[in-house]
């Protein structure tokens, strides 16, 4: 009997698995080996496309003659500074006493990709190959992953969706950066002072900076409008309370075209003849309308995807989504918690059933120690399965990120900021299996008059799992700083305490409130808000729309801009290219002149490139491809097609002289950077 190979995608990796196996391993140069395995490792990528020289040395003069550039066969070579350790690899796979490969690497689209390169480029033939896919690194779930390892077969169509992935990325790039640089770079070059431009041009890199750039506009554009809402301050006990006005059907002002909105005037003036005419005859009253009661409860959110987290982590600790991944891949590989590269914010079914060993494990975890008891003994998790955070049909590759309640000896060695991202992982974790926050709720409309007055008074009457989810660290949660902000935006909800709430609940229709004057509270439209790092890849994960309530990005998710793999790679990309400026103590995301030049030259000539719901499409595309649902060959067609359509319309086309006076229109905003039109 032959051996067995065990390929890994980085050497820690590989260590872990050589532990699992418990197989009596010696170290070599580049694997490990015993009598019955051979544990080796790629260090990431060993092979990479070729560039166009490699084809004909006349592609290594970029010239505009010859373009688009698409070749019949691509060609892939190793890279140079992992050489050594791909013929070590090389060498292994192709071993006549090997009849057995497991495929460790990355349990995704790129880890496949990664493997593949190797066997492809090392003409690897009659072995028997099986992959691995796993969860986490512990050892019984490396065991099981080697267990039930399938035939590497089952993977080819995601193997597909991982060549076309990088086929799109590198015709686009090489063909759309040369054609836009060769036609248009002198003009950005020659209007920015610079000594040379080169237009960097990507399906999805592309598609960010124009979200950015159309966001900026936005902004700039913006006119405030001022609005004035009346206010009356209700005598309720021994507490000053405000009601708002609006004006809804059988008010003097209802649908008149002095409202800015139904409880808001346009002029300062109106408001205030509404005061004078409310404010006669005394003494001041108000007749009870209504005054509803009702219960609210508001359950835990549901787990983390790596946008999720990177978001949050950009909010919490103002670190960048390439930092969070850094982090939590860090996590990972000290089997701290499971894989980070998912897209699903929920556990299967499977998972769910063995959930006790991830909350047993972090008994001993400091602050949540009585979180952990309780839901034992009370065996909240019983019925996880039946509730929303279980749904195999919402997981693609991985389920969410969890705690695997393993690994806990690590902590000690982590970064500060890393053992936070730890905490927030576990505490999100634990919520979902304790009681809803409950809110008590009273609805309370007045009337003076025609005119309705509206107060909304909400008291927290069982924090549930918002006690769990107060941090060490002292920052506060996500839903309180949302209802923070709420609160803030609708000034009319008033904190209240039990004494009030007990108030308002005897109050019945008709009775009489006296009142203690009236007020103006003078406001204005708001812009809309400039992306953080955070709200960035969330805006990347839902097709370029920034959407805050996370049941409706539940509702609507699909294909996105990128992947949650290589999200925070494109983002930390364009700030390198300095396309992107990125304020590290905020984390906000603005355009530079350079960028926003770029984006004027692919808009008059790539438009689609921008078009955050056609890259999005091009995503669901490669999805398709690696469910089986289209070939590879359909989509390489369409994809070619593109290209040649959209490299001969630049070719054909001359844009100069809009571009100049919009590059002169953008610097308008830049008056730090020096240029030779401004």
């Amino acid at each position: 009997m032959g051996k067995q190979v065990f390929i890994a995608e980085k050497p820690s990796v590989a260590r872990e698995f050589a532990k699992a196996l418990k197989y009596n391993m010696k170290s070599r140069d580049g694997y490990m080996e015993s009598e019955e395995a051979i544990v080796t490792w790629c260090v990431g990528h060993l092979v990479t496309m070729s560039y166009p020289e490699a084809y004909d040395e006349k592609w290594k003069r970029w010239t505009i003659e010859p373009l688009p550039f698409i070749p019949k066969e691509f060609k892939y070579e190793v890279i140079d500074s992992v050489k050594k350790q791909f013929q070590i690899v090389s060498g292994i796979l192709n071993r006549p006493d090997v009849d057995v490969i497991y495929v460790c690497t990355d349990s995704g689209r790129e880890g496949e990709y990664i493997y593949r390169l190797v066997e492809m480029q090392a003409h690897v033939t009659g072995k028997e190959r099986r992959r691995v896919w796993i969860d986490s690194q512990t050892e019984e779930e490396i065991l099981r992953g080697i267990r039930e390892a399938k035939d590497l077969s089952a993977y080819d169509n995601l193997c597909s969706s991982a060549y076309l992935r990088a086929k799109e990325d590198y015709l686009m790039g090489i063909n759309f950066s040369r054609v836009l640089t060769l036609k248009y770079g002198y003009n950005v070059k020659n209007f920015l002072n610079q000594d040379r431009v080169v237009i960097s041009v990507g399906r999805v890199m592309t598609c960010v900076l124009g979200m950015v750039v159309d966001r900026e506009r936005e902004i700039r554009n913006f006119v405030k409008t001022p609005f004035y809402r009346v206010l009356a301050s209700l005598q309720i006990g021994d507490k000053a309370v405000d009601a708002e006005w609006r004006a809804v059907k059988g008010s003097a002002y209802f649908e008149s075209p002095l409202l800015y909105k139904e409880n808001g005037f346009k002029k300062q003036e109106d408001a205030q003849k509404l005061i004078d005419t409310l404010s006669q005859p005394q003494p001041l009253q108000f007749q009870v309308v209504k005054a509803e009661k009702k219960k609210e409860t508001k359950n835990p959110p549901l787990l983390f995807n790596l946008a999720e987290l990177q978001n949050e982590c950009s909010k919490l600790f103002k670190i960048s989504p390439d930092q969070t991944l850094q982090i939590v891949q860090e996590l990972y590989e000290k089997k701290l918690t499971t894989y980070p590269r998912t897209d699903a914010r929920v556990l299967s079914t499977a998972v769910s059933k063995e959930i006790t060993k991830n909350i047993g494990g972090l008994a001993s975890y400091p602050g949540v120690g009585p979180y952990v008891k309780y839901i034992l003994e009370k065996k909240t998790y019983q019925n996880l399965a039946k509730t929303k955070y279980v749904n195999d049909k919402q997981i693609t590759d991985h389920y969410a990120i969890i705690p695997t309640g393993q690994g806990l000896a690590a902590l000690s060695s982590l970064h500060a900021t890393s053992a936070k991202v730890y905490e927030v992982i576990v505490r999100r974790f634990l919520s979902i299996f304790c009681p809803p926050a409950v809110y008590q709720k009273i609805a309370l409309c007045v009337q003076r008059g025609n005119e309705h007055f509206f107060a909304n008074f909400k008291v927290l009457s069982s924090a549930g799992y918002l006690e769990l989810m107060q941090y060490s660290f002292g920052k506060k949660t996500e839903e309180a700083e949302k209802a923070k902000e709420k609160e803030q935006e609708e000034e009319t909800d008033t904190a209240c305490d039990e004494n009030l709430l007990n108030i308002l609940s005897s109050l019945k229709k008709n009775d009489i409130i006296d009142g203690n004057g009236f007020s103006i509270k003078e406001g204005e439209t708001s812009p809309p808000k400039r992306y953080n790092s955070g709200s960035m890849i969330l805006a990347m994960e839902n097709a370029g729309q920034l959407i805050e309530d996370e049941e409706l990005r539940a509702q609507i998710k699909g294909s996105g801009i990128g992947t949650s793999a290589t999200r925070a790679e494109i983002l930390k990309k364009l700030v390198n290219n300095k396309y992107l400026a990125l304020n590290k103590k905020t984390q906000i995301i603005t355009p530079t002149l350079l960028g926003e030049s770029i984006y004027e030259v692919v808009n008059c000539s790539i438009r689609s490139l921008l078009d955050p719901k056609l890259t999005a499409s091009w995503e669901k595309g490669l999805t398709q491809v690696a469910d089986g649902v289209i070939s590879q060959d359909e989509y390489l067609e369409k994809l070619e097609g593109f290209i040649v359509r959209r490299t001969e319309y630049v070719k054909q086309t001359n844009q100069r002289s809009m571009l100049e006076h919009r590059f002169r229109e953008a610097a308008k905003y830049y008056p730090a950077v020096k240029n030779k039109k401004s």
